[in-house]
């Protein structure tokens, strides 16, 4: 059983009461207090193996952050476990840079705290960095578990040049992420570089990425640098990185390897200063089994992965997403404006299938046309309809309840009414199967995941009713 002494700093009876129980559970003696002061008295008479704090105290105390320069100036060595309910970037960053071993936003899993606690009590060297940025120039936002979740991971990328690959559906706001470890990180003094790798024409893309000399090709009037030159110092985004066709891979590959590059069409040779973040929204496993990605490659820039949720799963973040980006529209020059709940609660339940881009693009639109200071739900209601084109939805709905009432009918009518389950399975599971497919894209992974079935089920269906998922994309 451990014999290492704890104090806590918690004003919260009820959560300190469930912490101070799990952790002496455990063998650990625990000492609680509420305040600052209090905290630097015990620390004062008393030698501590750990410090687990709380964010928000009571009111005039601060908080359990901007305070933790005395402890550190004291207690140079004492590890340091931050909780909070202030669930955004900017804690998660905060921590970090106090040299907090972990920061653990709450709720939290008791099991977890017990966790991280052991592995802090291990001996572990910890450096200070610099202040954190103030919350208002973060780019993003949000307090959903999710979000924490990638928050947390961007702090541990700060101090480090580690390969980043940020996964996510369009509009999730993968770029923000790369922004966000770039200028909260130790190169945000250098150059952020971001290319859209789709965007660039495949006989281009070279030439692009590692420059060229003059003559190099036709059109090649001067010598050019190319965005890793731009970026020496900094940071490299790629994103859409995915669609890069095979011959710039390879080159790629070989610069991320070596740690240098040749411009096209040169000879010299430049060492490379960059950190790479790449970004797809295609499922990468797909594309290496179709041949369409190396995948040496993939395991050079998949270093640390970072997965963004869809909008449709942090819906809880839709109010704060929706406060910032009428703040934003007033800083463009726009009239101000608010919403109404019932119109908040609309938002809250929309789909949004272009993610975090289109709840923006719906704002600035509602800002733009709505006509009174506070918008309504049917003027949201108006503008999601035209978004979505409602009324042909509808339609569709109606027809397709149709088809399905006539198909049920038909079953019940026949002759020999027998296995009708089975019968009725038949005549739904295709077309569903063919949409799903559609809706996908032909990515069997994805159409499997949204489906809930194992993907050789789903190859095994695909193959027994011959739908060929190719004629999908």
């Amino acid at each position: 059983m451990a014999h290492e002494k704890i104090i806590l700093v918690e004003d919260d009876l009820s959560v300190s009461h469930v912490i101070i129980t799990a952790l002496r559970a455990e063998g650990y003696e625990v000492e609680n207090c509420k305040s600052i002061a209090e905290r630097d008295a015990l620390m004062a008479s008393s030698r501590y193996d750990l410090l687990l704090t709380d964010v928000g105290l009571g009111e005039g105390e601060g908080d359990g952050i901007s305070s933790l320069d005395r402890v550190k100036a004291t207690h140079p060595d004492i590890p340091i476990i931050i909780i909070s309910a202030q669930n955004t970037l900017n804690t998660a960053v905060r921590a970090s840079e106090t040299g907090a071993f972990e920061y653990l936003p709450k709720p939290f899993d008791l099991d977890e705290l017990l966790k991280v606690v052991g592995q802090a009590l291990k001996p572990k060297n910890v450096q200070p960095a610099e202040p954190p940025m103030d919350e208002e120039s973060l780019p993003l936002v949000g307090r959903s578990p999710a979000m924490q979740d990638v928050y947390r991971m961007i702090a541990r990328l700060l101090k480090n040049d580690l390969s980043v690959l940020v996964l996510g559906e369009s509009g999730t706001g993968k770029e923000l992420v790369a922004e966000a470890i770039h200028s909260l990180g130790h190169r945000k003094n250098g150059p952020f570089i971001a290319v859209n790798m789709a965007a660039i024409p495949s006989e281009l893309i070279e030439a692009e990425l590692f420059g060229h000399e003059k003559g190099a090709f036709t059109g090649a009037v001067a010598s050019a640098s190319g965005k890793f030159e731009q970026a020496q110092g900094g940071t490299l985004f790629l994103d859409e990185i995915g669609d890069m066709p095979m011959h710039a891979q390879t080159r790629l590959l070989r610069a991320l390897q070596a740690g240098e590059i040749n411009r096209v069409g040169g000879k010299g040779v430049v060492k490379l200063d960059v950190r790479i973040i790449a970004a797809t929204n295609h499922d990468f496993l797909e594309l290496i089994e179709q041949g369409k990605f190396r995948e040496d490659l993939y395991y050079r820039i998949n270093v640390v992965p970072i997965e963004l949720p869809p909008l449709r799963e942090r819906a809880s973040d839709i109010p704060a997403l929706t406060s910032h980006f009428l703040k934003l529209a007033v800083t463009e020059g726009l009239p101000q404006k608010q919403i109404s709940q019932e119109g908040m609660n609309l938002l809250c339940h929309n789909y949004w299938r272009g993610n975090v881009r289109e709840l923006k693009n719906v704002i600035y639109r509602l800002v733009v046309t709505g006509r009174e200071e506070t918008l309504s739900e049917d003027a949201i209601r108006q503008i999601l309809a035209a978004e979505r084109g409602d009324d042909r939805v509808e339609s569709a709905n109606m027809e397709f309840e149709g088809h399905i009432k006539s198909i049920v009918l038909d079953l019940m009518a026949a002759p020999e009414r027998e296995n009708l389950y089975a019968q009725a399975l038949e005549k739904f599971e295709k077309p569903l199967l063919i949409e799903m497919m559609h809706q996908a894209h032909g990515n069997q992974i994805k159409a499997a995941k949204i489906l809930g079935i194992n993907r050789n089920t789903l190859r095994k269906k695909l193959n027994e009713y011959q739908i060929d998922p190719t004629r999908s994309k």
